[in-house]
């Protein structure tokens, strides 16, 4: 049975994802060695249709602070975006499970804190959640996990260098892995994330056992 997508906006990038775009009540991994090659741009056109649709955007533990007037110069609606931070991996896992269960549709963005790396049950948990909510999720996550199991039914390899962002199909429905797609990164020159500006969160991951932890929330219409 088909899985139900959403275009991703960039023609070449549906032709790329094995469902013609980005997966609906599913979750999907985006691999990459480090933060600010363009990543979050190849969501913008998704967000931006989110937003415009009503629909909630929920960052979760973003490394940088997006960067607005590159969010509202591709249409997203601030108002309908809300930035949460935590402290660490067990946080940021249930704040996603937590987002993805709420009210249905929407994007839940998340990434995850520290070096502690989830289990398969953890991300089957998040995975599950997205089916609940129909909700397209998102996790990026250190390349290095490239060959280790997932339950996503999305998993893409991101690199760049200075002029192309490349785009490895590691794992889709249907899909023969290994297909790998260059997009210009002028294309995708308005990033939504500056690694130019100060970290998020400057604090120091801490340690909870809390199955409920405290959620600092940030709605971007607030941001200066």
């Amino acid at each position: 049975m088909r899985q139900a997508s959403v275009s991703s906006g960039l023609r070449q990038l549906d032709t790329l994802l094995p469902d013609g775009g980005w997966p609906l009540g599913a979750l999907s991994e985006l691999l990459v060695a480090r933060s600010g090659i363009g990543e979050l741009s190849l969501l913008l056109p998704l967000l931006a249709q989110t937003s415009r649709n009503g629909g909630w955007m929920i960052l979760i533990d973003p490394p940088w602070l997006p960067y607005v007037p590159a969010m509202q110069g591709h249409g997203l609606n601030l108002k309908r975006l809300l930035l949460v931070q935590t402290q660490n991996t067990e946080e940021s896992l249930w704040a996603c499970e937590q987002a993805l269960r709420g009210v249905r549709g929407g994007v839940v963005i998340g990434w995850l804190q520290g070096s502690q790396q989830p289990a398969f049950t953890q991300l089957r948990r998040l995975q599950l959640a997205a089916r609940h909510g129909q909700k397209a999720a998102f996790l990026f996550r250190d390349h290095q996990v490239a060959g280790q199991a997932t339950p996503a039914s999305l998993r893409l390899h991101l690199e760049a260098d200075a002029q192309r962002l490349k785009l490895t199909l590691l794992k889709g429905r249907g899909a023969h892995s290994g297909q790998s797609l260059r997009l210009r990164r002028d294309h995708l020159s308005l990033t939504g994330i500056t690694p130019s500006l100060t970290p998020f969160s400057t604090e120091p991951a801490g340690q909870t056992g809390a199955s409920r932890p405290s959620l600092s929330m940030h709605p971007m219409s607030a941001a200066p």
